[in-house]
């Protein structure tokens, strides 16, 4: 087959793939012939030999790399690694990442990964990779860098907002096995962390609710949903978890340039695993994106959750992955995502309802300070307490008693301060019911 029927033969498959006539396509026929021309004359002229197969990969590569940041060209290799990420099982150091022109822009670090554990954050752009510049690799070469076999080393250099010099971030490559649903019980509070929309996200959820609702022996008074740095995955499963959690309306819909191909999905009846009045708040920031935005979207205008944390990534587009015989795949951008309420989530995010930055709280009542405040048990010639504390505490013993108080410290408010504000809100809410 010839390299123009070659051509011609992908821009069919690929027209009709999209159902866009294909008369279309071959109708620009000026600009296609320029396309040919050229290819032509690289050949000719180039310094090295390039095969056909070659030329037309990097002329896919860079014409839907230039459309938007999402859309791209993936070859035979990539398209099995893409799929592998879904599947929840890849390896590297643990980051989603945006290719940009200047690096690679995460979009959040993953659970218990290298990257994680080394502190790479939401926003960091990754400019070099053991001392090359990502500015002179295409994207593709720039992720291939990023993997490699479990225990081989890399050097990443990152630009992170704030600091005025670059960071240099040692790290050892890992199989990255994505846990994309943990849980906990807080007293009467359940604490359900998504780290991404995976093929198994839903189910794992359903798990987690059935788990919490065995634990909490005097039910579960309130639900934290954190979504934070889950750079989102599956649309299908990101609608399913919306769906535990109302029990009609739209969820989101998607909108492109043909009107007929607008779709709307909806929430199913019987699909919902929490009563509604059940307070619900979710947590976002900045690493939140695309499935998990469409999640806080719907909960937000189904005024089913309070939304915490701060401004989410704002990826509101969608990508096909059509498949390209004997090349691999194209992923292109064909339509924008839509909350409930018709808000757009591309590049505006979802705002929360309630602003809370990260930052950490330091107990300023140590044992030094409390020597020298005054009370009532200071005063001389006090009456004492005659209190039965040994009745109150029953089996636990006073030193049990500081040690949960000392764990509950450091757990909720010194290693995660939205965690605990959005706790506090919950409890607030069910104090406050026992007051009316």
């Amino acid at each position: 087959m010839s390299l123009k029927s070659k051509i011609k033969y992908t821009a069919a498959v690929i027209a009709l793939t999209l159902l866009i006539p294909v008369g279309y396509l071959l109708a620009q026929a000026n600009d296609l012939n320029m396309l040919y021309s050229v290819i032509e004359l690289i050949k000719k002229v180039y310094i090295e030999e390039v095969t056909d197969k070659k030329l037309v990969e990097s002329a896919l590569s860079g014409m839907l790399s230039n459309l938007d940041p999402h859309s791209s060209f993936l070859n035979k290799k990539e398209l099995v690694e893409i799929n592998e990420s879904v599947k929840g099982e890849f390896g590297g150091i643990g980051v989603e990442i945006l290719a940009e022109a200047q690096g690679l822009r995460v979009i959040s670090p993953i659970d218990d990964t290298p990257a994680y554990k080394a502190g790479v954050e939401s926003k960091d752009l990754i400019f070099a990779i053991n001392d090359d510049l990502i500015g002179n690799m295409t994207p593709s070469e720039a992720i291939k860098r990023m993997r490699g076999p479990k225990g081989s080393k890399l050097k990443i250099s990152i630009i992170r907002e704030g600091l005025m010099e670059p960071l240099e971030i040692n790290l050892k490559r890992d199989i990255i096995k994505v846990n994309p649903v943990k849980f906990h019980l807080y007293d009467d509070i359940a604490y359900i962390r998504i780290a991404t929309f995976s093929d198994q996200t839903a189910l794992n959820v359903k798990k987690a609710f059935e788990t919490l609702t065995k634990e909490a022996k005097k039910g579960i008074k309130g639900y934290v949903l954190d979504l934070r740095n889950n750079p989102g995955g599956i649309l299908e499963q990101s609608i399913k978890v919306t769906d535990f959690f109302i029990d009609e309306g739209v969820i989101v819909s998607t909108k492109s340039r043909i009107a007929t191909d607008a779709i709307t999905f909806e929430s199913k009846p019987g699909g919902t695993l929490i009563d509604r009045n059940v307070p619900l708040v979710v947590l976002i920031n900045s690493g939140s994106a695309s499935a998990s935005e469409i999640v806080a979207g719907a909960l937000q205008d189904h005024k089913r959750a309070l939304i915490l944390g701060t401004k989410s990534f704002g990826k509101g587009s969608v990508q096909n992955l059509i498949e390209i015989p004997e090349y691999g795949a194209i992923k292109i951008t064909t339509s924008l995502y839509y909350t409930p309420s018709g808000r757009s989530i591309q590049a505006e995010g979802i705002v929360p309802d309630i602003t809370i930055e990260p930052a950490r709280i330091e107990l300023l009542n140590t044992d030094t300070t409390r020597k020298y405040q005054r009370s009532e048990s200071t005063l001389k010639n006090h009456l004492p307490n005659k209190t039965d504390n040994n009745a109150l505490i029953k089996a636990k013993t006073v030193n049990d008693l500081a040690q949960d108080k000392k764990q509950l410290w450091k757990e909720l408010y010194e290693k995660d301060y939205q965690l605990a504000r959005a706790i506090d809100i919950l409890k607030s809410m069910e104090l406050l019911k026992t007051w009316q």
